[in-house]
C-alpha cells in the first residue's frame, strides 16, 4: 500500500500564490504517472496537472500558464505551485500516483480556498 500526503493548501486571496506537497511512502521514481486533481463542491473530480514517466507535463486548459507541477524523486514528493489564483480555483486538492502496475493511490487531500 502507498501512503500519499498533502499538505500546503489554505486561504489566499484572489492572485496570491501556494504551493502543494504532496509525500509518497515509496520512491516516485519509476511510476506511470504523478499529478494532482481537485474536486470542487457540488463537482466532479477533475485533472489539474500530471507528470508521465518520461517527464511530459499535462495541464487542464483553465491553470495552463499559472500552475506548475514538479517532482523530487530524491525526496518521493511532488509539487503544484499555483500562482494568479482565482475565486474558481477553490476546492479540495488531492495527490495521485499511478503505479509501474498501474495501481492507483490517491491523497486524502487539502482544501484550496481563494477568496477575498
Amino acid at each position: 500500500q502507498v501512503q500519499l500526503v498533502e499538505s500546503g493548501g489554505g486561504l489566499v486571496q484572489p492572485g496570491g500564490s501556494l504551493r502543494l506537497s504532496c509525500a509518497a511512502s515509496r520512491s516516485i521514481s519509476d511510476v506511470r504517472r504523478v499529478g494532482w486533481y481537485r474536486q470542487a463542491q457540488g463537482k466532479q473530480r477533475e485533472l489539474v496537472a500530471a507528470i508521465g514517466s518520461g517527464g511530459t507535463t499535462t495541464y487542464d486548459d483553465s491553470v495552463k500558464g499559472r500552475f506548475t507541477i514538479s517532482r523530487d524523486n530524491a525526496k518521493n514528493t511532488m509539487y503544484l505551485q499555483m500562482n494568479s489564483l482565482k475565486p474558481e480555483d477553490t476546492a479540495v486538492y488531492y495527490c495521485n500516483l499511478l503505479s509501474e502496475w498501474y495501481s492507483n493511490y490517491w491523497g486524502k487531500g487539502t482544501l484550496v480556498n481563494v477568496s477575498s
